[in-house]
């Protein structure tokens, strides 16, 4: 079963991150510019403060109905971060995200070291290439071939 470990050494572990007061338009650039959903909110000692979303902003806008894009992020983050670490399984992710309808995992060592951040298109990816290769091994069974080895 693959861990969030063997998905970060096949996806990287950069970490994308902004303080609390960063401007909600530079937090959107920067996610515009990185092509992702999320960032981590880090305090002045690196700690994680929050995370903030497309989501998030996209929320408090229409809430709000208007945008101050010179706002701080610390306005729009969710402080309650729930994480992973790289033992955990894809498939204890998955059920995570859903459980909690959340799209992205920081990743943190059993000591909190940061060492990467999930999302959903990460876990789902993971999950298509593992069924893949379960699919592929039971048609060999059923249809008796040898695996090369």
């Amino acid at each position: 079963m693959a861990t969030v470990q063997d998905l970060l050494r096949v996806k990287g572990s950069d970490v994308w991150s902004v303080s609390p007061d960063t401007s909600v338009l530079e937090a959107l650039e920067l996610m515009a510019e990185k092509n992702i959903g999320a960032l981590l909110v880090l305090d002045q000692e690196g700690k994680i403060a929050g995370i903030v979303s497309e989501r998030d902003f996209a929320r408090h806008i229409a809430k709000a109905g208007q945008c101050i894009v010179d706002e701080p992020v610390k306005n729009f983050m969710t402080e309650e971060v729930i994480g992973v670490h790289p033992e955990t399984s894809i498939d204890e992710c998955m059920m995570l995200m859903t459980k909690q309808r959340i799209r992205h995992l920081p990743v943190a060592t059993k000591e909190g070291k940061l060492v990467g951040m999930i999302s959903i298109g990460d876990v789902v990816k993971q999950v298509i290439a593992d069924q893949s290769i379960l699919i592929a091994s039971l048609e060999n069974y059923i249809l008796g071939r040898d695996y090369p080895r």
